[in-house]
């Protein structure tokens, strides 16, 4: 942080917040709530926040008309993503706000934000009214008709009585959605009203506070997908979550649209230990104990869903789920869980040596799967013992070593990454020395991190087997062993995180003092109240690089040899996110390269893995059921006859038990992990090509 800090004195950016739009005011009716307006320190905080990044941020972006339209759309988006609310008379009126965000930012006007947050309280109370009258009457689900979920990609209706049908069909949705789950008429009638009633407390609740922490990470977002702006209470959150210091299931959460989301699992968590779960899914109700009530949770916000999530160690949550992956109208399923803290020593690395029969030979593989990379930085800073990554698979390694294995796998699914210099040190394992990862910051400036340690602990038959989840610390380590071609990568394209984040807690920041720039002792905290709280800035300061000068940025790290996947390439990932930054190159390390795999190896080993995509049972029908999901996913039109609807709920979840077959470890003792099995015959035939 002392770079940024001599920075901002040099660029004189403290004591020169004037509030330009103190007079400005809304004329913006409110139906009945209490009209919302900006404080004096959210101002401020816009101003500050807006210089901070346009100085700091790895991105160089220009304020202007441009910018300001896409932090325009990202806010309406956030506001009504769905199209549910405005008509298009609404957003033609607000056009006048589209091109002048840029000033707003730099003047600390907050005017527009509120004024759309204000007529959309008040859309909402009119809807609110509509929908519980449309509860009070029986649907028809014997009619032929049929709604597209997909309301983000709809046009604004330009009526409302438009967007009466369109409410309509919303609630006929979820009504049928919940009589096809099993629940009684009088039971939906109440959940539904329940929920509604929930929507509406909430909206009436919202503070000022919320709309600007929406408002700023509308803008944020528009710069890069990992910045954000936190409000103290979401700090405060945000912090208690890295601390692990509560118990509950181990997962982070989020709010997208009107679920609460699983951001991560946590490795460790008792999400992670049960494996049923990945992140995208969505958390629709849940129960205390083995008998306790459901309790909906759609439409919650995180905070409040969370304060039911967590307990007491060692007691029991249900939650039921519905997969990120299902499609619309698809059945949730339940998990039963018992709370407790993140335990890390159950998120390491473990290893085994697995027999295979492959071709008629006999092979002892040595198969080590790393959920994350982890390092206990405080042992390691008093000089002792400590455990690492890097520690526990050079230990599996020296083991495998004794018993003869033939080659080794390792399985880096899912792992969304961790402690850099594991990464670095890891890769040490496998190469004698040289360059890992290249890491550029907002000034251009390059630092070559590099494994120094000549002992090489294995230098075998080498395969990494990774997915889209793949992220990271991950990917630094995959993309180093192929570029030193010292392993072949299997699997799928990895997620394509090539940047890097820093934390400002703004609290401190602002309200401590600092040295001018000549060197005199000056407040640099002009015109910010000690009292106050102003919340915490995530920025991306950094980008990784390859030691070939690519960047990890979008592309990820491409498989050597592609497996079976539920997703096309850009679906999932950095490179789906709009404003993700984008790939570029620097200068190549110098480094050596070793013969252990060059394009001839890779296409022989290609041709016998088509071989088997051809001939072995379980793969035809792997492939074959991913096909038809891959078709389905994407419809977002389903039926509101019941009879259709049932049959369309079938045949989706017959397509969605491939992508069930693609996760890590055996499900109920009977199906294998096919990829992982794929992945063992496929280090066989390098271990027969390599000798």
């Amino acid at each position: 942080m002392k770079k940024i800090l001599v920075l901002l004195t040099l660029t004189g950016l403290f004591g020169c917040f004037e509030n330009k739009a103190q007079n400005k005011t809304s004329a913006t009716p409110t139906y009945g709530y209490r009209e919302l307006t900006p404080t004096r320190t959210q101002e401020q905080v816009e101003q500050f926040v807006t210089q901070f990044l346009s100085y700091h941020h790895y991105q160089k972006f220009k304020l202007d008309d441009n910018f300001s339209s896409k932090v325009w759309d990202n806010f309406l988006k956030d506001v009504d993503g769905g199209h549910s609310y405005f008509t298009q008379a609404d957003i033609d009126a607000f056009e006048k706000y589209r091109n002048g965000i840029d000033e707003d930012l730099l003047e600390g006007d907050l005017t527009p934000a509120f004024d759309v947050f204000n007529l959309f309280r008040a859309k909402y109370k009119k809807r609110y009214e509509y929908i519980m009258g449309l509860l009070d009457k029986p649907f028809d689900f014997t009619t032929d008709e049929s709604f597209d979920v997909d309301r983000e990609k709809a046009t604004w209706a330009k009526s409302e009585e438009e967007l009466d049908d369109v409410w309509r069909k919303i609630v006929k949705s979820q009504v049928l959605d919940l009589k096809l789950s099993g629940s009684k008429d009088s039971a939906i009638v109440a959940t539904l009203k329940d929920r509604y009633k929930r929507w509406e407390s909430r909206i009436a609740k919202w503070r000022s506070e919320d709309v600007f922490q929406t408002f700023m990470n509308a803008f944020s977002e528009t710069i890069d997908p990992h910045t954000s702006y936190m409000i103290p209470s979401t700090a405060a959150q945000f912090n208690i979550e890295m601390s692990q210091s509560v118990e509950g299931i181990g997962a982070s959460l989020k709010n997208e649209g009107d679920y609460v989301v699983i951001a991560e699992v946590i490795p460790g968590g008792p999400l992670f230990k049960d494996g049923k779960t990945t992140k995208n899914d969505r958390i629709v109700a849940v129960a205390q104990g083995d008998n306790g009530p459901w309790q909906d949770i759609v439409g919650w916000l995180t905070d409040d869903a969370v304060k039911l999530i967590r307990g007491t160690k060692g007691t029991v949550v249900r939650i039921r789920l519905l997969p990120g992956d299902a499609a619309p109208g698809a059945p949730t399923k339940e998990l039963r869980l018992v709370r407790e803290k993140v335990k890390l020593e159950e998120a390491v690395a473990k290893g085994e040596v697995v027999p295979v029969n492959h071709n008629g030979k006999e092979y002892k593989l040595g198969v080590i799967d790393i959920p994350m990379f982890y390092r206990d930085f405080e042992d390691a800073r008093k000089g002792g013992d400590f455990q690492s990554t890097t520690k526990d698979v050079k230990r599996f390694l020296t083991n495998f070593k004794a018993k003869g294995v033939d080659g080794v796998v390792i399985d880096l699914r899912n792992n969304g990454g961790g402690s850099l210099t594991e990464a670095i040190n890891l890769t040490g394992l496998f190469i004698t020395k040289g360059p890992v990862v290249q890491r550029r910051d907002n000034n251009g400036g390059v630092d070559v991190e590099s494994d120094t340690d000549p002992e090489l602990v294995y230098n075998g038959p080498l395969v990494i087997l990774q997915n889209r989840f793949s992220a990271s610390a991950s990917e630094i380590f995959a993309g180093a062993i192929q570029d030193y071609k010292r392993g072949l990568i299997v699997g799928e394209k990895s997620f394509g995180k090539g940047t890097v984040q820093q934390l400002v807690d703004l609290d401190q920041f602002l309200l401590s003092p600092r040295t001018a720039s000549n060197d005199k002792k000056a407040s640099s905290n002009v015109g910010f109240d000690q009292k106050e709280k102003y919340g915490q800035l995530k920025l991306t300061t950094e980008k990784f690089y390859r030691i070939t000068g690519n960047s990890t940025q979008r592309k990820g790290v491409m498989a050597d040899i592609n497996l079976p996947s539920p997703f096309d390439p850009d679906e999932m990932g950095e490179s789906s996110q709009p404003s993700a930054l984008p790939f570029d190159q620097i200068n190549t390390s110098i480094y050596e390269k070793t013969t252990n795999i060059n394009d001839k190896v890779v296409s022989k080993l290609q041709e016998k893995y088509e071989q088997r995509l051809n001939s072995d049972p379980a793969m035809k029908q792997l492939v074959d059921d991913l096909n038809e999901y891959r078709k389905t996913k994407d419809i977002t039109v389903v039926s509101l006859n019941e009879a259709k609807r049932k049959q369309e709920r079938e045949e989706n979840e017959k397509h969605r038990s491939a992508v069930n077959k693609l996760s890590s470890g055996e499900k109920d003792g009977k199906e294998k992990d096919l990829i992982l099995s794929e992945t063992e015959r496929i280090l066989c035939d390098l271990i027969s090509i390599q000798k």
